[in-house]
């Protein structure tokens, strides 16, 4: 959620942005199997798993600091 920027066109953001507003989304949700698994089932916003994975990447890197 801390990509969220709704000015941004860039695909971490849109995904952020979409995955903000998806109500069903598991916000709180920390384990990649998970998300990955809700993600390809109910996620038609995101056009690539692979936009998530580099998305999941980054937040792990943050959380690791």
């Amino acid at each position: 959620m801390t990509l969220r920027n709704p000015e941004s066109v860039e695909p971490d953001a849109e995904f952020a942005n979409n995955a903000f507003h998806d109500q069903s989304f598991p916000k709180q949700e920390q384990n990649y199997e998970k998300i990955s698994e809700y993600l390809e089932l109910n996620a038609g916003y995101l056009p690539s798993m692979t936009i998530f994975d580099e998305v999941y990447a980054k937040y792990k890197d943050i959380d690791r600091k």
